[in-house]
């Protein structure tokens, strides 16, 4: 691996990027903020999973093919903000059931947040263009771990710190729903926060030139 002053660089700059609010953190809290705390976990959950595809891609080499093929980058980044925008609409769509309010999405959210925040993460090319133009400055060739090896750990420990500031997401979003959740109408304007921000997060990275 490579030297302890690297790994120590490589986690403080990580902890920076995890931390300062970006797409991944928005799509989580709006997911809490539609379908509740638990849903939330679940996609926070589902985009760690998701993640680790960009992360074995890059050890692998295959992230390449986006820089080699900008067609398919596009292909795949369209698809992604497509989906976001369907999921978005999806929620704010969703009617209101039994007294409460609450909305029809909660008896399964939690595993169709899991199952959808997959696919969302899968889809986003950014994440493996992000991983193979960051964990190579924090390699080290004459280490004692092939190179391969060394961006799949490194990229494991990436995940993880991002994932962690997801948590902090959905938990702040959580204490604002729980005071709100009594409330019908409160519950589903949250719900169209919600698909707003999916919305709106689908139309960013379609938008985006890179």
């Amino acid at each position: 691996m490579p030297s302890l002053e690297i790994l120590l660089t490589f986690f403080v700059t990580t902890a920076i990027f995890a931390y300062i609010p970006g797409p991944a953190m928005l799509y989580a809290a709006a997911q809490t903020v539609a379908r509740g705390r638990l849903a939330g976990l679940m996609a926070s959950l589902g985009i760690h999973i998701g993640c680790y595809v960009h992360v074995f891609a890059a050890a692998a080499g295959l992230s390449i093919l986006f820089h080699a093929v900008p067609t398919l980058y596009m292909v795949v980044k369209l698809a992604g903000a497509v989906y976001l925008v369907w999921l978005g609409f999806t929620l704010m769509r969703a009617k209101a059931s039994g007294e409460d309010g609450m909305p029809l999405v909660e008896a399964k959210s939690a595993r169709r947040a899991f199952f959808e925040s997959i696919t969302v993460e899968v889809l986003n090319p950014k994440t493996a263009i992000f991983f193979i133009a960051f964990l190579p400055q924090f390699t080290d060739v004459s280490a004692a771990f092939p190179v391969w090896l060394q961006f799949l750990l490194l990229g494991m420990v990436a995940n993880l710190l991002f994932s962690s500031a997801d948590l902090v997401c959905v938990f702040l979003a959580g204490a604002v729903v729980s005071r709100m959740r009594r409330s019908g109408k409160a519950q589903r304007l949250m719900q169209r926060a919600g698909g707003t921000v999916l919305i709106g997060l689908g139309a960013h990275l379609a938008l985006q030139r890179t």
